[in-house]
């Protein structure tokens, strides 16, 4: 249900100074006929003062116009998100770079653990690729800096709003792969920490730490799973909620192609706009209430309105790296961690967000690349 616009207060009524009654002669006036009359236009007499001096209007301030918030978000019941549900406490322990000499049946997990580092950190440092063998005698570079243990049920997004630091900054730093699910135990590195290092972060990214986008969530929207925990198996029905802490297990493979996700005209394209704002997806005008459908086979990752420009939003993860992007919608029909059909409804569309018309904000992304939409579905 949209909510009530407001309404501006009225201009106050400036009244002019009483003047002398003029006298008045009647006067015809033919007033305009009615579109598609065919009756002559009735002559009537009223009163035309007589000539004047003018006088002088006051100037009349008028009120600002008031903006209309955005319409609310319908959605079915569920919890907040796992970042607002579990908060990290910034309490990562610092280290000095160190080199460690490999011995008998170390892991690269056991080394990072008794050095106090992240095993992915020490990989990357060391040019190391998966499965990440060492053998007995080797020499590995420990990378100094702030360490964060992960706890069960910390995301990435959580943790990187504990540190004031772009969850992305940390991505980069960790070197941190598909599928993104972090593992209680494991240590990740704060970025700007190491000695001569860029500083931890400026106002504007401790800002930023708490503006989520499409790749945050993505990449650090699930909460760490414990040692002896198993992702969630998707559910057809709505009615089943997941909690917070329940890992979203996206499918292996993407098993058919791409839909369109309602019958529209796109009015923006993928890429940079005249003005240089960048565009990730398309935009597709669609009457407000219009049934989007899922793209493809898939499992539900997001529903929310978390992103403020994308409004009523649902994220679907296809497998192979594929995800799609549903924004702008006005009602949310599915659950995370639901599984979803091709041309399945996952939503109705709106004008919620910073839409500029009804319309579907759409996308489709692989891995953390966003692709043309227009190159990945059939021609209409």
């Amino acid at each position: 249900m949209r909510a009530a616009e407001p309404v501006a207060p009225p201009a106050p009524v400036v009244t002019a100074p009483p003047q002398a009654s003029p006298v008045t002669r009647p006067v015809p006036v033919t007033p305009a006929s009615r579109p598609g009359s065919t009756r002559p236009a009735i002559r009537r007499s009223v009163p035309v003062t007589t000539p004047r001096p003018p006088v002088a209007t006051p100037m009349v301030q008028r009120p600002a116009p008031v903006s209309i918030p955005t319409a609310p978000v319908s959605s079915l019941p569920a919890p907040r998100p796992s970042w607002e549900v579990r908060p990290v406490a910034p309490d990562a322990r610092e280290i000095a770079e160190s080199v460690y000499v490999v011995k008998p049946g170390d892991t690269l997990r056991a080394v990072a653990d008794r050095a106090g580092a992240g095993s992915e950190v020490i990989a990357r440092a060391n040019g190391l690729t998966p499965p990440f063998m060492i053998r007995a005698g080797q020499r590995l570079t420990i990378p100094g800096g702030r360490y964060h243990l992960v706890r069960p049920g910390e995301s990435g997004i959580a943790i990187a709003r504990a540190y004031g630091v772009s969850w992305s900054r940390i991505v980069d730093a960790n070197a941190l792969s598909e599928p993104y699910v972090l593992r209680a135990g494991q240590r990740i590195l704060i970025p700007g920490t190491a000695p001569g290092a860029t500083p931890l972060s400026s106002a504007a990214e401790r800002a930023a730490a708490f503006k989520l986008d499409v790749d945050d969530i993505l990449t650090g929207g699930e909460p760490a799973l414990a040692s002896n925990q198993e992702p969630a198996k998707p559910s057809a029905t709505p009615r089943r909620v997941l909690p917070p802490t329940a890992v979203v297990a996206a499918p292996a493979r993407l098993r058919s192609g791409f839909a369109w996700p309602v019958d529209g005209r796109v009015v923006k394209r993928f890429g940079a706009g005249s003005s240089g704002e960048r565009n990730d997806g398309i935009k597709i005008a669609a009457p407000v209430g219009t049934p989007i459908k899922a793209t493809a086979d898939g499992v539900v990752a997001y529903v929310g309105d978390g992103i403020a420009a994308l409004g009523g939003l649902v994220i679907v993860k296809h497998g192979d790296g594929w995800t799609s992007v549903y924004g702008h919608a006005s009602k949310l029909m599915v659950q995370r961690g639901q599984s979803v059909k091709r041309g399945q409804t996952l939503a109705l569309s709106g004008q919620t967000g910073f839409a500029d018309r009804p319309e579907l904000h759409f996308e489709l992304r692989r891995g953390r690349t966003p692709v043309d939409p227009l190159s990945q579905l059939p021609r209409p």
